[in-house]
């Protein structure tokens, strides 16, 4: 099992290496998303018309967090990666800087592996055309990382920080950027950026009505260059109901293909099966 001290230092590499590329200004509110209420939530045994599966409330009716499914019965494990993209990079991107991962899509394509894209806005205004890809693969499924990766607390790694009053806002203007490329059912949930939260954040996101997903196995992809250590550290932390946290940016994380041709196989010899986020979060009846 991956211990907290490699979790912490893995998304500190990142956040930090994030900060001299989050220099945007604060995202302006847009009108509100599709979001699914309360009264709405769903579990394993629900009908589709009654929308995604998402938690009840936290505790005093907080935004619910959600880091794993169930341990017992079945062995599923859910693959999920970070689109991340801040807001100033675009001359970056045009001069040839890769924040998409082609490769990688191809990849858990060709390996029929369901997965979880945790995008940001941004991410979905410079590549539309592939945001709008995998929103209409049903092998895929999309969710909120915020619009320009700023975190929702202080101290965050390094990472400049959205105002309590605008953290609704950021959400918000994610899901019209995915709306925008043309993804139309983007699920209720979402990753903070660095993974970052507190009672505030949490309190400020109940309007949005979304799930927060954390995860429960870092793989500490972000800035690698050994693919097999990644792969071992995955497949030592990966247990029923785990949620693996990846990145589908080629230019931070350039070993994560390889990665997931290693991983893949392997946990599917040991009896593992490959789902999205949406079917743990079912399977766990919507309680935390």
């Amino acid at each position: 099992m991956i211990t907290r001290v490699r979790h912490l230092a893995a998304v500190c590499a990142l956040g930090t290496a994030l900060t001299a590329l989050a220099a945007c200004s604060a995202p302006d509110p847009v009108r509100a998303p599709r979001a699914v209420p309360r009264s709405a939530v769903a579990s394993a045994s629900a009908s589709p018309a009654a929308g995604p599966p998402t938690l009840a409330p936290g505790p005093a009716g907080l935004t619910p967090v959600f880091e794993h499914g169930p341990r017992s019965g079945d062995r599923a494990v859910a693959l999920t990666f970070d689109a991340d993209m801040t807001a100033d990079q675009g001359p970056r991107a045009a001069r040839g800087e890769r924040f998409d991962n082609p490769g990688l899509i191809a990849a858990l394509r060709e390996l029929r592996v369901p997965a979880t894209v945790f995008m940001t806005g941004r991410w979905a205004e410079e590549y539309p055309r592939q945001a709008r890809s995998l929103g209409r693969d049903p092998l895929f499924e999309i969710a909120n990382h915020s619009y320009s990766h700023y975190a929702y607390t202080e101290d965050c790694y390094g990472l400049p920080t959205v105002d309590e009053e605008r953290m609704r806002a950021d959400v918000e203007r994610a899901y019209a950027a995915f709306r925008a490329a043309g993804v139309h059912d983007a699920m209720p949930y979402f990753r903070f950026p660095g993974g970052c939260h507190d009672t505030r954040a949490l309190k400020a996101l109940v309007p949005a009505g979304v799930t927060a997903v954390q995860w429960d196995v870092v793989s500490g992809d972000a800035f690698a260059t050994d693919a097999r250590a990644v792969a071992r550290d995955v497949l030592d932390g990966v247990r029923p109901g785990s949620v693996v946290v990846l990145h589908c940016t080629l230019s931070a994380a350039p070993t994560t293909e390889r990665v997931v041709r290693q991983v893949v196989p392997e946990l599917r010899r040991e009896g593992y099966r490959l789902v999205k986020v949406s079917e743990l979060i079912g399977a766990s009846g919507g309680r935390l």
